[in-house]
């Protein structure tokens, strides 16, 4: 018996965001709207997203002993998530500098402060937190070495989630435990390098499964996603239509969602589904974390929501 449906090894961030008419180019000073401080970060998010849900969540992360450590702190308590995990100190909380568009789309710029001094020494003293948990989700916004780490932790019959944000190139180690390894357009990219010779998603899927993960999940935006565990068994998923208003932490809300969903035994592409109406939801709303729904928000998607283009998952 799990005590958790989902651990979460990952950044906590304060999301500093600002709203302008367009997002500046090379040496241009914009404009834009006052100063909004959030709770974020990847790895926080994703926690957030998922206990909003209902799922039984845990994070293991770094903090700042400081003001924004603490707003990350009291946010994942508020959603239900056990901060046991949570290590305060050793550097300043990270931030993300967010600008955001009259569109929704977001350009993001990431200090990681204490994410960058969350170590494979924290990972092994948090043995205990892996084998209570039925799925681990991490990301890229801590060391690698850290994520390498959590891989080498994980718990026989747990299952591995792997959203390699912000993207970069992967030890065999770790692909091989990805069960998904979620993608966007350009993570694949990124992944697969010059190994990347087609403009086709199915193709990206079969190059990367060629790579060790058990299985891939490609987010596509507005064409929905696919899903693949094999070159030859490659899904379409439809995305949801909605009017966008801030793709802020639209794809942790996708990963936290599809990771909780197959926990509980979902096929891929029915958690894929599940992850798209999730992350519809949060793209109506302002910000990360206060965007992500509640079971019940997505129940009331899912029966009134018709499938067309949608969102753009991170």
């Amino acid at each position: 018996m799990y005590d958790y449906d989902l651990l979460v090894v990952g950044s906590a961030n304060a999301d500093l965001v600002i709203g302008v008419e367009r997002r500046p180019g090379a040496g241009e000073t914009v404009l834009g709207s006052d100063l909004a401080v959030h709770p974020g970060g990847k790895g926080a998010n994703q926690a957030v997203a998922a206990a909003r849900l209902g799922a039984r969540t845990a994070l293991l992360a770094r903090v700042g002993d400081d003001g924004h450590g603490r707003l990350l702190l009291e946010s994942q308590r508020a959603a239900g998530v056990d901060t046991v995990g949570v290590l305060v100190g050793g550097a300043p909380t990270g931030v993300a500098l967010i600008t955001v568009d009259p569109s929704g789309d977001n350009s993001i710029v990431v200090s990681p402060g204490a994410n960058g001094r969350l170590t494979p020494g924290d990972v092994r003293a948090a043995t205990s937190l892996f084998h209570a948990s039925r799925v681990v989700s991490t990301q890229l916004e801590i060391p690698l070495e850290t994520v390498v780490e959590v891989v080498r932790n994980l718990a026989p019959g747990s299952r591995f989630v792997l959203n390699p944000s912000p993207p970069r190139p992967l030890p065999a180690e770790v692909l091989a435990a990805c069960d998904p390894l979620i993608v966007n357009e350009h993570e694949a990219k990124v992944i697969l390098g010059e190994a990347c010779v087609s403009d086709r998603p199915e193709d990206w899927a079969g190059l990367l499964l060629a790579k060790g993960p058990r299985s891939v999940v490609v987010t596509l935006g507005a064409e929905g996603s696919l899903v693949a565990s094999s070159p030859t068994d490659v899904t379409r998923v439809a995305s949801v239509k909605v009017d966008a208003v801030d793709t802020t932490g639209a794809g942790d809300a996708f990963t936290a969602a599809l990771a909780f969903r197959l926990g509980a035994g979902a096929s891929l592409a029915d958690a894929a589904a599940y992850a798209s109406r999730v992350g519809a939801v949060a793209v109506t709303r302002q910000g990360a974390q206060d965007s992500f729904p509640t079971a019940r928000e997505v129940e009331a998607l899912s029966t009134t929501g018709p499938e067309g283009p949608g969102l753009q998952a991170e």
